[in-house]
């Protein structure tokens, strides 16, 4: 056993903790608890805390070591390993991702077992090297980057790798250990939820934390957890091993299946393909931005296969439009400008869309004002922000529309609806100075 630096001096677990515990033959648990953490990455609550998932897998021609802990809990991470395994014996470091929160130990186990290889995705290296800060008199670091299918062999054991990037992060990869069909997933199938009973028929009722995490980290990237999922679903799964959250074990498979319906467009089962979606919300305070809406609305549904559908965004809640957000082909926001900005509600349903994809959705904005009628340009900002299309310049009207500005936004959705199928000329309709 190699003797620790005394920064490393070992800690005793606490009592209600486990040590290293074995989940597949052979293969420990060496991770950490976080219990007391409430938020995470700034944005995440965490009512239950959190683990940080690392794992031991022993083979008969050496032992890997796949993702570490947060440098916080290295201590804890340590002493499990160094209860199942030598730091000699180590052949094989595997970083399915490197978040500081994976690989905050990963510098000092490199230099505890420095005969080790490290194995990452190829996105991973530029991270690995921001992670590491070596200095140019440091040892080169040496490591090996690896893509789906690739394999190391520890004797008898056989890790394979996957690469699944954005899930969360550009580097992200998922490794599996084939004699035993226990797949090492990184983040995916993933959830903050700290429990010492560690198996997910032990702890307590987890859904609710299984969704929120999808929901906040991998949502977002929907279409590579489809690509992932094609690399997942033939393989025979006995275990998924996340780096947060309970340990799969029982009926693993109906955690791909949530995934995959999570990850699925419902809007397609019920209106079909032969439609496109397009959705106006909006905010009035005297009445004429919701007259320019219905005109809005009109317009649009002049054109044939363009589903069509208005809200009102005084009488909805945020999260719900969200959802229809997401599965919508093309987006409007009607906003009057109050005080040279959008109103409330409207930059509350912006604000909320980072969790969705909507690059390459169309997007446009209108809206009635007074005096100035700064919102419509600053919609249109925060759509290209979002790396929306906004083909079609923004509708403004002071103050009370007449039947011939109603016209034009009849025009205006008609427009729109062109634009969402492909058709027509994109036009420039300017009418700041009426």
């Amino acid at each position: 056993m190699v003797t620790p630096e005394p920064v490393w001096a070992p800690a005793p677990l606490p009592a209600n903790l486990p040590g290293a515990v074995e989940v597949a033959p052979g293969v420990h648990w060496i991770g950490a608890m976080d219990p007391t953490l409430r938020t995470f990455d700034i944005i995440l609550r965490t009512a239950n805390g959190t683990s940080y998932n690392a794992f031991l897998v022993r083979g008969d021609e050496g032992v890997a070591v796949v993702d570490t802990v947060k440098l916080e809990f290295a201590a804890e991470f340590f002493r499990r390993l160094e209860s199942v395994a030598d730091y000699a014996e180590i052949r094989v470091i595997v970083l399915n991702h490197l978040e500081p929160d994976h690989s905050g130990a990963l510098p000092e186990l490199m230099r505890r077992a420095p005969q080790a290889r490290l194995y990452i995705s190829t996105r991973a290296t530029a991270m690995l090297k921001a992670l590491l800060k070596p200095k140019a008199t440091d040892r080169p670091l040496e490591y090996q980057t690896v893509g789906t299918g690739d394999e190391v062999s520890l004797g008898n054991r056989t890790l394979r790798f996957l690469h699944t990037p954005f899930l969360h992060w550009p580097d992200t990869q998922c490794t599996y250990l084939v004699e035993e069909g226990v797949l090492f997933s990184g983040d995916i199938f993933g959830c903050h939820y700290c429990d010492s009973r560690l198996f997910n028929d032990r702890v307590g009722d987890f859904r609710f934390s299984f969704d929120y995490y999808y929901a906040h980290i991998m949502r977002p990237f929907k279409a590579h957890v489809i690509t992932a999922l094609k690399l997942i679903e033939p393989l025979r799964l006995n275990l998924i091993a996340p780096t947060h959250g309970p340990i799969l074990r029982d009926r693993p498979r109906r955690y791909v299946t949530h995934y995959r319906e999570l990850s699925t467009s419902s809007l397609a089962e019920r209106i079909g393909n032969e439609e496109l979606s397009l959705c106006i919300f909006y905010m009035s305070a005297y009445g004429s931005t919701a007259r320019m809406a219905e005109a809005v609305q009109a317009g649009a549904e002049e054109e044939p296969g363009v589903r069509v559908s208005l809200y009102d965004l005084a009488g909805g809640e945020t999260a719900p439009f969200v959802d229809l957000i997401e599965e919508a082909d093309a987006i409007v926001f009607g906003s009057p400008t109050i005080n040279g900005d959008a109103v409330k509600p409207v930059w509350d349903l912006l604000s909320s869309l980072a969790v969705v994809n909507l690059q390459g959705k169309l997007g446009a904005a209108f809206g009635s004002f007074g005096w100035s009628g700064e919102a419509v340009r600053m919609i249109e900002d925060r759509m290209r922000g979002l790396k929306m299309r906004v083909p079609v310049a923004g509708l403004r009207i002071k103050l009370i529309p007449t039947d011939e500005e109603l016209d034009a936004c009849r025009d205006f959705g008609h427009g729109l609806a062109l634009a969402l199928l492909g058709e027509g000329a994109e036009r420039v309709i300017e009418m700041a100075d009426l």
